[in-house]
């Protein structure tokens, strides 16, 4: 026979072969040696592994439809709302999209679990291995909400849940998600180099600060487009209408009050944005020169006023004293004699002192007017 019409193929233990001839599947090839006679070149044998259980192959479809996988291959069709998470040898290996998939279960375990993608979320206790293998982003949008944040999820432009700080999945082209995630710190904003006019035509430049953080973020992101920026707006309006209904005088003196007046106007806005206002305060407040030049005049004015009162009324104290010891020397003769002797001390203590003393019986005119010498 001439062996060029003659072809013969390789089967090994771990390998099917399948037979194909003018196209046509045939059927499967078993471990062995194989001969066909093809003097036309018809007959194709395909030899597949068994190693790799996934059955890959252009005319599946007909393969699954000859019946020749029975009892050797797990056959999946997936509809389009289906999805299939596969387990090999009890460790998981990818995700099937809509489809046809063929399986060998001959050598290794293969298991499946179907799941119906119209959930749109994607829920899994294994779900931080699922989302890392292979293929998982051809058919699933991975997120995570970080700590301290909270997630807000949309699907088809509807509210469905806020999140927690965690790893979330969703399905690809089942529905329009739209994920979106606030910081739940404390944060604070500057309203600077606000020009502002006081009750008394006195134009001044002020920059106040806003801490606030996110209670609601469902409202946060539901309720204005940015609503850190519309806060931000709120406190610049009411700042504005807080300083132009005082005076300058009167609020210079009391800062604080146009804070917490303020705050009492923001918060309630703050709150219907899903906001809570933690506090304000104002931080800096620039007069202009010549407004500042006066002011630093009247205070020069008021503090030498007060330093004139200061000095008066010591002055009048000092004179009440003297008034007072005065009185009572006159009335006590003995101390006025005592009080003689403290002077002559201290004089003597640095001079030259003579002193001549007469008796009682000259009179009560007192020590002083004994004085003969002094030195």
């Amino acid at each position: 026979m001439n062996l060029k019409i003659l072809k013969r193929v390789k089967v090994r233990s771990y390998e099917r072969g399948l037979y194909f001839r003018d196209g046509e599947f045939r059927g499967l090839l078993e471990a062995g040696a194989h001969w066909f006679v093809d003097p036309l070149g018809k007959v194709r044998v395909d030899v597949v592994s068994l190693r790799e259980p996934w059955l890959v192959h252009e005319k599946l479809d007909v393969i699954v439809r000859s019946g020749a996988l029975n009892d050797r291959a797990i056959v999946l069709d997936l509809k389009d709302h289906e999805r299939a998470l596969v387990w090999i040898e009890g460790r998981f290996s990818h995700i099937l999209p809509p489809g046809l998939y063929a399986y060998w279960t001959v050598l290794k375990d293969v298991k499946f679990e179907v799941v119906d993608a119209r959930s749109v979320r994607f829920e899994h206790r294994e779900l931080p291995v699922i989302s890392r293998s292979p293929l998982a982003d051809r058919v699933l949008e991975i997120g995570a909400v970080e700590p301290h944040h909270q997630g807000v999820l949309f699907i088809d432009g509807e509210f469905v849940a806020t999140l927690p700080p965690g790893r979330y999945a969703f399905w690809k082209n089942v529905a329009q998600v739209k994920f979106i995630q606030e910081d739940l710190r404390e944060a604070m904003f500057d309203v600077s180099g606000q020009d502002i006019m006081t009750a008394d035509k006195v134009t001044l430049r002020m920059n106040a600060v806003v801490t606030y953080r996110v209670v609601d973020a469902r409202a946060a992101v539901s309720t204005a487009d940015d609503a850190k920026q519309a806060l931000y707006r709120e406190a610049q309006l009411a700042l504005r209408a807080v300083v132009g209904a005082r005076e300058l005088d009167t609020f210079l003196t009391d800062k604080d009050a146009v804070a917490t007046e303020l705050a009492e106007i923001v918060r309630p806005r703050a709150r219907a944005l899903g906001l809570e206002l933690i506090a304000v305060g104002i931080r800096d407040v620039i007069l202009p020169g010549e407004m500042k030049d006066l002011m630093n005049k009247v205070t020069e004015a008021k503090k030498a006023a007060e330093a004139n009162l200061i000095v008066r009324r010591e002055e009048t104290a000092a004179i009440r004293s003297q008034a007072n010891t005065a009185r009572l020397l006159q009335d006590n003769p003995t101390l006025m004699r005592l009080r003689e002797l403290e002077v002559l001390e201290k004089v003597a203590t640095n001079s030259k002192l003579n002193v001549v003393l007469g008796d009682r019986v000259l009179g009560d005119r007192g020590l002083a007017d004994r004085v003969v010498n002094l030195l």
